[in-house]
């Protein structure tokens, strides 16, 4: 097996970085509507523009009140902002969301919700769309009592964390670095898995991978998580990856 030393990443050629909008949507009714307005006006409308591989998950749990997480990739923050300063002006996309712009206040999809911005890491700059047997998502949210402890983080990815995931075999879709948003600062990654059960293994091989003991017990890494969320997640109809 070769090595995933903690250098390795600096040998990789510079990649240009992908921008992450996140969203998290905090539903108060049927979650339906807002799927078709995904896969019939906002999702076609971006692909149009050239913006592909948008995601769209809600919760294993089937929580309630529902949650519904969207993932849509930009190559940049210039096409960020491009594309959606086009979009409210795109005649087809005004006239697919008509129905779901008509939805009265009283029937309100949704009570509100949030948006991050992520920048892809150096280790990984673009997402990767996983294969249709991978049903299970993990979302991992790793926050920082402060922002030198979130930069810190984000180095142990890029210097040998990425590779040790990969060595075990972590199906990754995307890690990003929280550049605006609720709750910072804070770092944002997701897996897909074919079972929970080949989920658990991985990070048990994870855990007792050699590499990782090492680099765990780095002093310059000590104190760089302050709390994690894990939200196990699944497709929705709309989703692309």
């Amino acid at each position: 097996m070769a090595s995933v030393g903690i250098a390795s990443a600096e040998e990789r050629p510079a990649a240009s970085k992908e921008v992450y909008d996140f969203r998290i949507y905090h539903m108060r009714r049927n979650i339906n509507p807002l799927d078709n307005f995904f896969s019939k006006a906002l999702i076609p409308a971006l692909n149009k523009m050239g913006v592909k591989n948008i995601g769209v998950f809600r919760e294993t749990s089937m929580s309630e009140p529902a949650k519904i997480y969207t993932v849509t990739p930009y190559a940049s923050f210039e096409e960020f902002g491009k594309v959606t300063s086009a979009l409210i002006h795109d005649k087809d996309f005004i006239t697919a969301s008509a129905d779901y712009n008509g939805i009265a206040m009283p029937q309100a999809v949704y009570e509100r919700f949030d948006s991050n911005l992520l920048l892809a890491f150096d280790g990984h700059p673009k997402l990767v769309v996983p294969s249709k047997d991978q049903k299970l998502f993990e979302l991992r949210i790793y926050e920082g009592y402060s922002e030198d402890a979130v930069r810190r983080k984000v180095k142990m990815f890029n210097q040998g964390e990425i590779d040790i995931f990969k060595d075990v075999k972590l199906p990754a879709v995307f890690y990003g670095e929280n550049i605006s948003g609720k709750d910072m600062p804070a770092l944002t990654y997701m897996g897909a898995y074919n079972s929970m059960e080949e989920r658990d293994q991985v990070w048990k091989n994870f855990s007792a991978h050699p590499e990782w003991q090492k680099m765990s017990k780095l002093p310059e890494y000590a104190d760089t998580v302050s709390k994690i969320y894990k939200i196990f997640l699944e497709r929705m109809p709309s989703s692309q990856i």
